[in-house]
């Protein structure tokens, strides 16, 4: 018979949270949005000549426009 080396872990729902892994988890965190926010940024900026039959913007952030009418073909 073979001897199994292999270890368990812990449930990870069970285990307490260290201060250092918090802070790293929270770096990462904010690393992420910004590196989210730096790409959305750039793509904004690569389309920003686009625009739609009534002269606007055709790719924007979602939120600070009105709500606009979607026509579709089906």
């Amino acid at each position: 018979m073979h001897e199994h080396t292999t270890i368990p872990f812990p449930d990870p729902q069970l285990l307490t949270e260290d201060p250092l892994t918090e802070v790293v988890r929270q770096g990462a965190q904010q690393l992420l949005a910004q590196a989210i926010e730096a790409e959305v940024a750039m793509f904004l900026a690569r389309y920003a000549d686009r625009r739609d039959a009534q002269d606007r913007h055709a790719v924007v952030r979602n939120g600070p426009l009105p709500e606009r009418k979607v026509h579709t073909g089906s």
